[in-house]
């Protein structure tokens, strides 16, 4: 793999180290989206769908003190393997991981449905992870790889639509078939979809060539770096459990959270001596070096840290401060998933014009307003206010987001996009896991400040139906301080962007010729077509 400066323009003008940029025609791109949207779908609700059929699985197998596994897992196992496949789409090319991904995930989701107690569920869930890793991070490449740059906000507009309306409905899916059918058909109904988009994916992905020099250039050996993929894996497996399970399974300051962030680092600096040493090593130095990658990453990582407000803690908010039941809570929510792929899809607009990081820093500084309105919010309020807030903060997160994602996978060659975005992807995963955790030591806190010293979201869970004015003042405010701690986030975000991102993103020439040259190809084959 050639070394590019940091803003990544030294590939300009060498056409040998570039790959095509098209591995499906215009014309026969139509069931690649469909496969690409099914699959999306399938990673999106299996991180949710198990939620609201706890009851009749824990009925069913027992283990009701490890239950909360059953998404650790597979959060867990998604997260580390984002980096690996990342680095295989690059190695191998696209088509052949995600084959091999959503094959892993459907025999984890068969294996799951044949669970015979607690632990083995929870095994085959993280089975089922590792093959939802290679469905998020593929999937995302192969987007890019379709579309042109004018286009790319369609695609990911969509993806964006499914995830988001397949994150919403997953918990009301699953509470109706462990109602009315059993909870294994929870498992069981990916196998037809998870078949229709492994069909269309072998039938209709056409990959371009290899590169001629590169990871998985046909004129040399190719060389994948199991042992840092390993080490990654073992680190990022450490780091999450200490932030999933501590302050849940285990206080903060206790021997076996010390004891994990401890193991981290120390896994972390042999993972960084082998990645050193390796001849393809599954996180490049590059990733870190260029200047537009390395921002894009903190400011992903600080969007999952902010994410974490709105998402797990806006549903306790509209049930315990407004009364509202879970359905209706749930709507308050989708206000954000409703204007956010509406926002990306016509970001392109803006970004032409204005660049890809100023949009960026629009979109962020939107939200950073809104983040910051949350906490004046009267008490109780009405349930439209902060629907409102929700609505707006989707349209400036989807002129965040999708910028940064199209614009940094447009300053890299097409053996170079897999790694890319999987890194973005990574960040954004690891954040999410930071916030969760840190958003829920601050509530804990106010909580415990305002109730008690046992008082926590979790021990109070059970009482929300019936607040009373106490505990609703206290949830109150306890939301409002996570709220300004999302505020930071997005800051922090804003700061990113202003200092180490450069004012224009460095588009590859490839990119660029692509996107004045694709307009006349669709012109064309419509009118052979007519």
């Amino acid at each position: 793999m050639y070394e590019a400066s940091d803003e990544g323009a030294g590939v300009s003008g060498t056409t040998t180290r570039q790959a095509a940029a098209q591995p499906t025609t215009p014309r026969g791109r139509g069931p690649v989206v469909a496969a690409l949207m099914l699959g999306m779908a399938l990673a999106a609700l299996d991180g949710t769908v198990v939620s609201t059929a706890v009851p009749q699985i824990v009925g069913d197998l027992g283990g009701l003190s490890i239950f909360s596994w059953l998404f650790s897992g597979y959060l867990l196992a998604v997260t580390v393997t984002l980096p690996v496949y990342g680095k295989l789409c690059d190695t191998f090319g696209r088509k052949p991981v995600l084959i091999a991904g959503t094959i892993l995930f459907l025999i984890g989701s068969l294996l799951c449905a044949a669970a015979w107690n607690m632990g083995s569920l929870i095994a085959f869930r993280v089975v089922q992870g590792l093959g939802g890793g290679a469905l998020q991070g593929t999937i995302q490449t192969i987007a890019a790889d379709l579309y042109p740059l004018k286009e790319r906000p369609k695609i990911q507009a969509k993806l964006s639509s499914v995830w988001a309306t397949a994150s919403v409905a997953g918990p009301a899916a699953g509470g109706l078939l462990a109602g009315y059918a059993d909870w294994r058909w929870i498992f069981l109904i990916n196998l037809p979809v998870g078949l229709v988009a492994l069909w269309l994916i072998v039938r209709y992905l056409v990959e371009p060539g290899r590169p001629e020099s590169g990871p998985g250039a046909g004129s040399r050996k190719v060389s994948v770096d199991w042992a840092g993929a390993v080490a990654i894996f073992a680190t990022g497996t450490l780091l999450l459990t200490a932030l999933v399970q501590g302050g849940v399974a285990w206080p903060w300051l206790s021997a076996p959270s010390l004891g994990l962030f401890a193991a981290t680092l120390a896994l972390a600096g042999v993972t960084v001596l082998i990645e050193r040493r390796a001849a393809e090593p599954i996180i490049p130095g590059w990733i870190w070096r260029r200047r537009t990658i390395s921002a894009v990453n903190l400011a992903m990582a600080a969007l999952g840290l902010l994410m974490v407000a709105p998402t797990v803690f806006l549903p306790t908010y509209a049930q315990a401060v407004l009364g509202l039941g879970p359905i209706a809570a749930g709507f308050v929510l989708s206000a954000m998933t409703l204007s956010w792929p509406i926002s990306a899809a016509f970001s392109n607009r803006v970004y032409n014009r204005i660049g890809f990081r100023l949009t960026a820093v629009t979109g962020i500084s939107a939200a950073l307003l809104v983040l910051l309105a949350f906490p004046f919010l009267p008490f109780p309020g009405e349930p439209w206010q902060p629907t409102l807030l929700m609505f707006l903060l989707g349209g400036a997160l989807g002129l965040f987001q999708l910028p940064l994602i199209v614009g940094v996978q447009s300053t890299v060659p097409y053996e170079e996009r897999g790694t890319t975005t999987a890194s973005v992807l990574f960040c954004r995963q690891v954040g999410q896991s930071v916030g969760a955790a840190l958003f829920g030591a601050i509530a804990n806190g106010v909580l415990a400040s305002r109730l008690g010293a046992d008082a926590d979201l979790d021990s109070l869970a059970y009482a929300l139906d019936h607040a009373d004015d106490a505990l609703r003042r206290a949830v109150d405010a306890a939301v409002d301080y996570v709220y300004l701690g999302a505020a930071g986030a997005a800051a922090l975000a804003l700061l990113v962007l202003l200092t180490l991102a450069p004012r224009r993103f460095p588009v590859l020439k490839e990119h660029k010729e692509q996107q004045e040259t694709q307009e006349p190809k669709e012109l064309e084959e419509r009118g052979q077509s007519a």
